[in-house]
């Protein structure tokens, strides 16, 4: 129970449940004032400084949220809604009500969504659970998927919440928060009542993906758009958004993957249309010659307008769990479609003949990034992507040294990483262009190794200081032992050469204590933090408290 969660007031209003509601909630640890019945909402408000109001609509108490909502747009409500019928939840919130739980339920799910209405979610986490299951994330949510397409065909819905990022701006992110756990509550509403079954899963910042059997997509689609287009009570402000909708039928034999990336494809038409909030595509059909042409005429603007925007994803020592640098990572904030991963960015200028441009630009933003970071992360390293295409320059090597000295960030600091397709052309080009970064004090990894096309031969031909283990490689190590055997292996050939290891993707406990059981040296991904601007970064160095070196498992 954090401090905001135990100083917050409740009010909870009902003629014949109060007692119970005030002994559930306070078990909960929250200060709860009960009130007999429904008269005068808004002086019990006053008089108890209520952060939040839970109304009980089995005691019949929708008045109530109308003069709440008429009076004190401010109020944060919570309706509790006799069974689960669809006609009860949709007059809750039209009468008021910001978020709604259905009866019965047992303490656990009572003590979520007043956890929710509080606005006490930790940094966009308060889509994660909502009341009638939870709504999926990470591993969970690609592993739910993977078992729903194995089981048979299906429909994926890809929903975006609209103007997402304006009220984030507008009204700061606890806000945002607030926003994202009510549009959860409305969509697996609407989810429940098609197929009680449906998996809901959450694949982005104001992005949720949904599987229902095949066939049902587009009448649901529908359903959703209908129940987000009507305004939120958020944060003592009526606010007004939107949805995007991209349906997709599953393929024969297709994965999460590719699954979740059609989706994307139909979401961002969706986004592009002027007449209408849903795109629906057929198994055989991928959309993608209109948004691949959509995204290259786009791209020299967003590098004009600066919507590349550079993120940082932590890089932990497993010895000590201390973290010791980042990567820069981009990602393409496209103001139709939304968040572009780098993946899609980089792909979009090898087709339109900015890859060397978008390269050096992301580069050279996130050198001038970390040359002006505060004092307290002044001892993280920085990792930066190269491509093919950089090191076929010549006297690339010479040129990228002139741009980390006039960014101002130390060479000795500097690690430059490339994947292993990336060297399949160039192979004398990069260990050239290697031996000169690491002459002029540059450090030099392959990236993603394990998964495209491992040589033994490059390295030990290649100048190199870091093996980074592509993520799905170092996920499978919780898998069989013959996983863990190939992952081993390749610990012990790095280790062998003189190479440190670094593990990428790690998202469990379990895989973390099998590397490093192994011996892997380093680590990123979702269990330590997501990828953070400079802000987030400052925080979670300050905040964070470091473990001591006993608590992490030590190298083998």
């Amino acid at each position: 129970m954090s401090q905001t969660e135990s100083s917050s007031t409740l009010l909870a209003m009902s003629s014949v449940n109060r007692n119970a509601l005030v002994t559930a909630l306070s078990r909960s640890g929250w200060n709860v004032v009960g009130a007999r019945g429904f008269d005068k909402p808004l002086d019990r408000i006053a008089e108890t400084q209520a952060s939040g109001v839970i109304v009980d609509l089995r005691d019949d108490g929708m008045s109530a949220l109308a003069a709440i909502r008429e009076l004190a747009g401010h109020a944060l409500v919570l309706a509790i809604v006799p069974g689960r019928d669809l006609k009860w939840i949709t007059a809750s919130i039209d009468a008021g009500a910001t978020h709604y739980l259905t009866s019965p339920f047992p303490q656990a799910e009572l003590a979520q969504a007043v956890r929710l209405l509080v606005g006490n979610a930790v940094q966009g986490r308060a889509a994660s659970s909502v009341e009638g299951g939870p709504v999926l994330e990470g591993t969970k949510a690609t592993g739910e998927i993977e078992r729903r397409l194995k089981a048979g065909r299906v429909s994926a819905l890809l929903v975006a919440a609209t103007r997402f990022e304006s009220v984030n701006a507008a009204y700061g992110r606890e806000v945002g928060d607030e926003l994202l756990g009510a549009v959860a509550q409305r969509i697996a509403g609407a989810v429940r009542e098609a197929d009680p079954t449906a998996t809901i899963a959450r694949v982005s910042g104001a992005e949720f993906a949904v599987l229902v059997p095949q066939g049902r997509g587009e009448a649901l689609a529908v359903d959703i758009c209908h129940r987000i287009d009507r305004p939120f009570m958020i944060g003592g402000q009526i606010v007004a958004i939107g949805c995007r909708i991209g349906v997709v039928e599953s393929a024969a034999g297709e994965d999460s993957v590719g699954l979740l990336r059609r989706a994307s494809l139909a979401l961002a038409e969706a986004r592009m249309s002027d007449t209408s909030s849903i795109r629906a595509i057929g198994a055989d059909d991928d959309g993608e010659a209109l948004f691949d042409a959509s995204l290259e005429s786009d791209l020299r603007r967003a590098l004009d307008d600066q919507e590349i925007e550079l993120l940082f994803q932590p890089q932990v020592e497993l010895s000590s769990g201390r973290m010791i640098g980042v990567e820069a990572l981009a990602r393409w904030r496209h103001p139709d479609h939304g968040d572009l991963s780098a993946n899609t960015l980089f792909a979009v200028a090898g087709r339109s003949d900015y890859l060397l441009t978008l390269s050096q630009h992301v580069q050279l933003r996130a050198l001038t990034s970390a040359a002006a970071w505060p004092v307290a992360l002044s001892d993280l390293r920085l990792a930066i992507n190269l491509t093919a295409s950089d090191i076929a320059v010549a006297g690339f090597a010479d040129a990228f040294l002139a741009m980390v000295d006039a960014s101002g960030f130390p060479r000795a600091r500097l690690t430059v990483e490339i994947t292993e397709s990336g060297l399949i052309d160039n192979l004398e080009s990069a260990a050239t262009v290697f031996a000169t970064l690491r002459a002029g004090g540059v450090r030099v990894a392959i990236d993603d190794f394990g998964t495209g096309y491992s040589s033994l031969a490059w390295l030990k031909a290649l100048p190199l200081d870091y093996l980074k283990i592509d993520k799905e490689l170092a996920q499978d190590i919780a898998g069989t032992t013959r996983d863990r055997i190939v992952v081993r292996g390749v610990i012990d050939m790095a280790r062998s050469l003189g190479l440190a290891v670094v593990a990428e993707g790690v998202e469990t406990e379990e895989q973390l204590a099998l590397l490093a059981a192994e011996g892997c040296n380093y680590w990123q991904g979702f269990l330590f933090a997501e990828a953070l601007g400079v802000e987030g970064l400052l925080e979670l160095v300050i905040s964070r408290p470091w473990p001591a070196p006993s608590t992490v498992a030590a190298h083998r």
